[in-house]
């Protein structure tokens, strides 16, 4: 294990320096906090990811949860998580005070889960998913639902899931089959299978508040049909008291990373007694469940910004203690009678951990950005303005959720790579890291959907003003990079990417508009990875300038060195990283088509 999972330096730079989340102190809405109150939250986070997180990430692995009994058996630090997280208010942060929450602005409760993901990836997700279930009571279920599940959440008591995915559907919602049958009571008997249910059942929690969609009898059907209900594993009554709902955990999936989170197969209304509150109007669950989705998009980026950083801090601090190898001298020889260099010396050790560098930092970023998107909506009561930040973190919901975990994983790779042999072994953390991250780009939706969201609706969507909105805030940073001489030649690069979007664009927008959206879709992937490098790209740009400006003018909070380090990085990004644009442009933009089916059979 490493000394250290997180750059917290780095992460209040980005907070206070780039992101300027100061600003967000003046509505109405946050004016209970001020930079020192947000510190002190940051900062006990920290504390407590270091004492109650951190040590036990390896260990959670190595002892993953099991279904025994009828009951998932997990570690005894979810309890911790659960209990003592919701006493430090690490569940309720985000939510109104009127039901019991800190009212805390949405970026810095994301910084706060960044934190504790990099310290132990397997704990935050029992919090995490327990707070989008009481967000969606919260804001759709009537006040008898409310007060009945909401505080117990809450305070981490009761736990909570989102039940969405089925066995013969998969991500296709339109195909689930659970059943809601009308009863003459207030309620619906729900029957029906849910798998990766991530959280769904531990030994923990005094009862699993779940969210489930189900088909009322006689719906319409596709997605229209579907309605959002409350399950909870125990059903409460008048004076408090639990009784068992039929809901049954039917297995835990044994999986390849995060093993300490426990993914389970859940039962419905095995024996006709499982009960279930219809939340909102019926038909309206999928639009409900929606609603929520960019907040939990944007927390799957952050876990795979996360374990990024976690990784990042590993290899470096192996590169900076491993003695191999001798560096060339200017012959072009090696000494054998010098001392071994520390493999940080090398040049390819070096883009290595640059890599993972500008892809973790950067991650944290896009994260942080879409986070306060979402705070300005949240806050603001300029309804120009809220539609403006609606737009642009529509747009760059699908790339937050995408890029942080795909890039993420090849940030992580890299890491391992730095450790040689070593890498591959489990003693050492970075195979853990690589093993956990990969789920990341499955969860909330797959890369290959994000890309057909991106492509297909957001880049449309209101006549393309998302997209111009978003390329309007790129111009303007490249516009203040240009004072810079420093930055002058990579925001030329920037802007010159730019045009090729818009090139890219009035290739593919053709086939869209004459109905040929197989072929307008079928390399939306590309779009989505060439896209996520412009995007990256601008916010490395702007992470330059901030840091730019500090070492011109002074009163710099951090060191020079660690202002010159994000201008380094930049340059590497702009080196190794954006270039790739040029290539997936290339491809975007080729007439053959090889990839939908057609009368020739391939393979």
């Amino acid at each position: 294990m490493a000394k250290e999972y997180v750059d917290i330096a780095t992460l209040k730079y980005l907070l206070y320096e780039v992101h300027e989340v100061e600003e967000l102190l003046s509505s109405e809405r946050y004016q209970d906090y001020d930079k020192g109150s947000l510190d002190l939250f940051i900062n006990s986070i920290k504390e407590f990811s270091d004492r109650e997180l951190f040590p036990y990430f390896k260990e959670m692995d190595e002892t993953p949860a099991i279904y025994k009994d009828g009951t998932i058996m997990v570690h005894k630090q979810v309890d911790v998580m659960m209990k003592k997280g919701g006493d430090m208010g690490i569940i309720a942060g985000p939510f109104d005070y009127g039901v019991g929450g800190l009212q805390l602005p949405f970026v810095i409760h994301t910084a706060s889960a960044y934190i504790q993901e990099a310290a132990n990836n397997h704990l935050p997700g029992y919090a995490g998913l327990t707070q989008g279930a009481a967000e969606l009571i919260v804001h759709f279920a009537d006040d008898a639902l409310k007060e009945t599940y909401v505080p117990k959440m809450l305070s981490g008591a009761w736990g909570g899931t989102m039940c969405l995915t089925e066995p013969q559907a998969g991500s296709s919602l339109s195909d689930i089959t659970s059943k809601a049958t009308p009863t003459e009571e207030d309620y619906y008997k729900i029957s029906g299978q849910k798998i990766f249910i991530s959280g769904g059942d531990h030994q923990y929690a005094e009862n699993i508040v779940h969210l489930l969609l189900a088909r009322i009898e006689g719906a319409p059907s596709g997605t229209k049909g579907i309605s959002l209900f409350v399950v909870p594993k125990f059903r409460v009554a008048a004076d408090g008291s639990l009784t068992k709902n039929d809901v049954v955990t039917v297995a835990d999936f044994q999986k390849m990373g995060q093993r300490g989170y426990s993914t389970t197969h859940l039962g419905f209304g095995d024996n006709d007694d499982c009960q279930g509150w219809l939340v909102g109007k019926a038909h309206k669950g999928l639009k409900y469940m929606f609603l929520m989705m960019n907040s939990a998009r944007i927390s799957v980026g952050r876990g795979g910004a996360a374990i990024s950083m976690a990784a990042y801090q590993a290899s470096l601090e192996y590169a900076n203690e491993r003695p191999q190898g001798r560096k060339l001298s200017s012959d072009g020889k090696k000494d054998p009678d010098e001392k071994p260099c520390l493999i940080i010396e090398h040049p390819d050790v070096r883009r290595m951990l640059l890599l993972q560098k500008a892809i973790a930092e950067g991650s944290l970023s896009l994260v942080l950005l879409a986070a306060k998107y979402y705070d300005i909506i949240q806050s603001t009561k300029n309804l120009e303005e809220k539609e403006k930040y609606g737009l642009l973190l529509e747009m760059v919901i699908p790339i937050v959720k995408t890029y942080p975990t795909e890039a993420g994983s090849i940030a992580v790779s890299n890491g391992m790579q730095v450790l040689g042999g070593y890498g591959f072994c489990s003693d050492f953390i970075l195979q853990q890291y690589y093993r956990d991250i990969r789920i990341f780009s499955i969860y909330e939706g797959t890369t290959g959907i994000q890309s057909q969201d991106l492509l297909g609706r957001k880049v449309p969507m209101d006549n393309g003003k998302a997209l111009e909105l978003l390329l309007t805030e790129i111009l303007n940073t490249i516009t203040v990079a240009l004072e810079y001489e420093e930055l002058r030649s990579s925001a030329k690069i920037l802007g010159g990417k730019i045009k090729l979007t818009k090139e890219v664009l009035d290739f593919l927008m053709p086939f869209a508009k004459k109905g040929n959206y197989e072929r307008y879709l079928s390399d939306a992937n590309l779009f989505m990875e060439y896209l996520s490098h412009v995007v990256l790209g601008w916010l490395w740009l702007d992470i330059a300038v901030h840091a730019q400006r500090n070492l011109k003018e002074g009163g710099q909070t951090h060191s020079k060195a660690f202002y010159e380090s994000k201008v380094h990085t930049m340059k590497f990004y702009f080196k190794y990283e954006l270039p790739k644009t040029g290539s997936l442009a290339e491809s975007l933009m080729h007439p053959d088509v090889l990839t939908i089916k057609s009368k020739k059979e391939v393979f």
